[in-house]
Formats: structure tokens, sequence, C-alpha cells
């Protein structure tokens, strides 16, 4: 019972779709993130002199808000995966085991 299930719904062109459209969108968010954070530690490490420009007459240097920012566009990619997620691949999954349990 439990292999015809399973066999059910790999064999569901439903499923082959959420799971192509959800490891594609998850790589293309990997890929903007690693830019993001690699970009900012290369900057780290190769750029310090940009990174510790102060801004104004206080304390706070270039490096703070770009070290901000890489944690809100965490934030954000991650919204946007969890809105997705949410919406597009949990209609997909009812419609397959909709169609599975028929």
């Amino acid at each position: 019972m439990q292999d015809d299930l399973i066999s059910r719904v790999i064999s569901n062109p439903q499923y082959q779709e959420l799971k192509t459209k959800r490891s594609s969108f998850g790589w293309w968010l990997t890929l903007a993130m690693m830019v993001v954070y690699y970009g900012f530690i290369m900057l780290v490490a190769f750029n310090k002199e940009f990174l510790s420009q102060k801004l104004g007459a206080g304390v706070m240097t270039v490096g703070i808000p770009i070290g901000f920012g890489v944690i809100v566009f965490t934030v954000v990619i991650t919204a946007i995966y969890v809105r997705r997620a949410n919406s597009e691949f949990d209609d997909l999954t009812a419609a397959i085991t909709k169609a599975v349990l028929k």
C-alpha cells in the first residue's frame, strides 16, 4: 500500500512540477544570498578602508549599514520564500494529495 502511494505521487506530473519549481526557486534564492553574504565578506577582507569610512560626525561607519542590509536581505528573501511556499507550493501539494488519494 505504501509503495503504491509513493509511486503514484512520484509519477504525478504535478509533483514533478512542484519539485522543479521549488528546487529552482530555492537555488536562485541561495545564489542571491551567497552573492550578498560573500560580497560583504569580500569587502571586509579586501576593502577595509571603504567600510571604515565614517558617516557624518558620529561613530557610524559605512560597514554598519551594509552589514545591517545583509541581515535585512536575509529576512526579506526568507519572507519571499515563505510567501511563495504558502501559496503556490501549498496549492500544488494540495492538488497532488487530492489526485493521489482518489
